[in-house]
């Protein structure tokens, strides 16, 4: 088999085996894994939560209710305790790691993003395995991921990994949800993510960890524009990574909807939207065969408040987004652009930054 570079999700259940308290048994049976597959060739890349549950336990699991801070304290305390258990586990098999601590800021601004993917891959050229984390103790609310599976394939998304599996306490995406109906069905392959996916994706889930299902089927959604192939396992099967990657059917797996985009336009998947534009039929037509500016003249609505340069969701006549783009013109311009010809609009504004309202090279179209 060919080495590929493999983004690893490690959910706090995972860590914990279903207790209150990391178990380092399990964590060591991971970590050997992962190992393994570095030694093979693969370039391995973890993402792990369970810093909270590691702070939790050191402080004896007290009841400190759900507030930010405490959340942030528990982090400070955890995160440490967290790595150097890595740390220690990885020296068995004489494997250097470093931490790498991310928010969405960090990934939201192009020349940090790039700075990001520099560091990581010189960790990887030198055979160095990164455990990354949210940034947690800082990160405020305006700029949290909110959870290491979104995290995980930003990740995947920034280093063009070839595979984004997230380990969990669920064997994968069901038809139903199999703790109250015992005839749901594990889905072994999804081809495409829709409504209809996010449907089955249910509740929150394991009361130790803050991502549900339905952050994993986001996580894989994002993965798969990046052209990431994805795959929801349980963590506790034995030797689940080595099977994975040797071709054994387990867990779900997300099919890639597109080969990996240029670098550019990875990035416009990482950053956060300002706000939507609505377009008519005949717009989403044209971007979604490709090649094609958003011009004035497609645009029916300006959603939020956004300036000049921002990123962007263009979304069809039935409300799906479509595409990402930075905006030429700030939402007060597109407000008095929508519908007109792209020759009006030194007229109307009394200025112009160019026919089109997000140019085909600064877009990345998502079906």
């Amino acid at each position: 088999m060919q080495p590929q570079r493999i983004v690893v999700k490690l959910g706090t259940s995972t860590l914990t085996a279903g207790t209150k308290q990391i178990n380092r048994q399990r964590m060591l049976e991971i970590v050997q894994q992962v190992a393994r597959l570095h030694q093979a060739g693969h370039e391995m890349v973890v993402v792990s939560s369970g810093a909270m549950a590691a702070g939790r336990e050191r402080l004896g699991f007290p009841d400190l209710g759900k507030s930010l801070p405490a959340k942030q304290m528990l982090s400070a305390i955890g995160q440490g305790r967290l790595m150097h258990h890595y740390s220690q586990l990885f020296d068995l098999f004489e494997i250097v790691v470093g931490q790498v601590l991310l928010t969405r800021d960090d990934l939201s601004d192009r020349a940090r993003y790039l700075n990001i993917r520099d560091t990581l891959t010189t960790l990887l050229e030198h055979r160095i395995i990164p455990v990354i984390n949210e940034n947690d103790t800082t990160a405020t609310h305006e700029i949290r991921v909110g959870d290491n599976d979104n995290l995980s394939a930003l990740v995947a998304n920034l280093l063009e990994a070839d595979q984004l599996i997230i380990l969990t306490d669920m064997p994968g995406l069901y038809t139903a949800d199999p703790r109250s109906n015992p005839a749901a069905e594990l889905i072994p392959v999804i081809e495409q993510i829709d409504e209809a996916v996010y449907g089955l994706a249910g509740g929150a889930g394991s009361s130790v960890g803050t991502g549900g299902m339905v952050t994993k089927i986001q996580a894989a959604h994002l993965a798969s524009r990046s052209g990431v192939l994805t795959v929801i396992a349980n963590g506790k099967e034995p030797d689940v990574l080595i099977r994975l990657l040797a071709g054994e059917s387990l867990g779900t797996r997300f099919l890639p909807v597109s080969s990996h985009v240029e670098s550019r336009k990875r990035w416009l998947l990482a950053d956060k939207v300002r706000g939507r534009l609505h377009v008519d039929a005949g717009a989403a037509r044209k971007l979604l065969k490709g090649g094609a500016s958003l011009l004035p003249v497609g645009m029916t609505e300006v959603e939020n408040e956004f300036e000049r340069g921002e990123l962007v969701g263009v979304v069809d006549p039935g409300g799906q987004v479509i595409a990402r783009g930075l905006t030429s013109y700030s939402s007060a311009d597109l407000h008095r652009l929508c519908g007109v010809q792209s020759q009006q609009i030194t007229e109307i504004l009394g200025y112009s930054y160019g026919d089109a309202v997000i140019h085909r090279n600064n877009m990345v179209v998502l079906k």
